[in-house]
């Protein structure tokens, strides 16, 4: 029993400190043997139990759909990004303008979960790139930072996520990424910090350089107005 408490203690320093296992997301080898309907009936099940055990009424009005609810919720919309089925396809196109300075999608808008107590995560993520000839929808890059964030998350993984993927999609190394966020697990439990927030950031290629780097961080400075 002694080690199995340890082993306990151990597990609830780790989330407490948001430390990451792995820079990709811990997933088994039958992750997706179900299909989505079966992921949520199952969960379902799981989720009413939970709530039952708690004490709480699954026959009041209130609360009888809720796990079907809460399923369709995780299966559906905040864990989607774990399916690689729902990867946005970002086409690329040829650079014709030949554009060569660095481009800022900034400010979009980040939802995740903290993967260590299921909290939300929220904040910004501002993302760029320095065209090696090719060049990608500017919604597409919203939409990467979405299929990442959509799965429970640790916020450095994250990061790290957003600017392997658009390595890839562009063929260069010359992506960065900047997170700003707020983690529910500090601000509603634990330590209850409300006013603090988490900044991460991953810099590949000439942003590794500290003039582009400060280039990029500039941008991000930038007042936007309409």
């Amino acid at each position: 029993m002694k080690i199995e408490k340890l082993t306990l203690d151990n597990e609830d320093l780790r989330g407490d400190d948001h430390v990451g296992s792995s820079a990709q997301t811990p997933l088994r080898t039958d992750a997706f043997d179900l299909d989505d309907d079966q992921k949520i009936e199952l969960i379902q099940e799981k989720v009413g139990e939970i709530l039952h055990t708690l004490g709480m009424d699954l026959t009041d009005d209130s609360l009888k759909g809720t796990p079907k609810r809460v399923a369709k919720m995780f299966v559906k919309d905040i864990f989607s990004g774990l399916h690689p089925d729902n990867k946005p396809k970002a086409s690329t196109f040829d650079n014709k303008y030949k554009y060569g300075e660095i481009l800022v999608e900034k400010n979009i808008t980040l939802y995740s979960t903290c993967e260590h107590h299921l909290l939300p995560i929220v904040g910004k993520a501002h993302v760029a790139y320095i065209s090696n000839g090719t060049v990608v929808g500017l919604s597409k890059m919203n939409r990467i930072v979405q299929y990442y964030a959509q799965r429970p998350q640790v916020q450095e993984r994250l990061t790290l996520q957003v600017v392997e993927e658009l390595q890839k999609v562009l063929n260069t190394k010359d992506v960065a990424c900047v997170i700003d966020a707020k983690h529910l697990c500090v601000n509603a439990r634990g330590i209850r910090d409300i006013t603090s927030s988490t900044v991460t950031a991953e810099f590949g290629g000439v942003f590794k350089q500290q003039d582009k780097k400060q280039e990029f961080l500039d941008y991000i400075k930038i007042e936007t107005e309409f």
